[in-house]
């Protein structure tokens, strides 16, 4: 299934899919050395979003946010790709700056059209995703 979307941050990716239907603050909700949520009570506790394409609302918190998904970039625990309902200018800032694909307003809900453990492909350079 390929399904148009916004463009946020340019790039491709391919891997598999790791979805939350919770907003992830990633200044103190993840560990930027390990990539590990670490945020009590959420959806993701204890799991790792390295290498993943990373399925969720949006963010939420700190401006500081964008830096972590830098240091996550920097330390090889960032995520491959994102794809959000709707990306604040906290996540979008950080994608940008870490070169992580990232797109949003999917033609369908992606938390609804996309599984955990789906192979997913993001193109961000022509505004699309695919289930693979």
């Amino acid at each position: 299934m390929k399904l148009k979307a916004h463009i946020v941050s340019r790039g491709k990716a391919q891997g598999l899919a790791l979805v939350t239907s919770q907003p992830i603050s990633f200044l103190g909700s993840v560990d930027v050395k390990k990539g590990i949520v670490v945020e009590k009570g959420h959806e993701l506790e204890g799991k790792s979003i390295s290498g993943k394409v990373l399925v969720f609302p949006g963010g939420k918190g700190s401006t500081v946010g964008s830096y972590a998904i830098y240091q996550l970039k920097k330390n090889g625990a960032a995520p491959i790709a994102m794809i959000n309902i709707k990306a604040e200018p906290i996540v979008a800032v950080g994608a940008i700056i870490s070169d992580i694909a990232l797109v949003d307003n999917v033609e369908k809900n992606p938390l609804e059209t996309i599984k955990t453990g789906d192979k997913v492909l993001v193109d961000a350079i022509v505004g699309s995703i695919e289930i693979l």
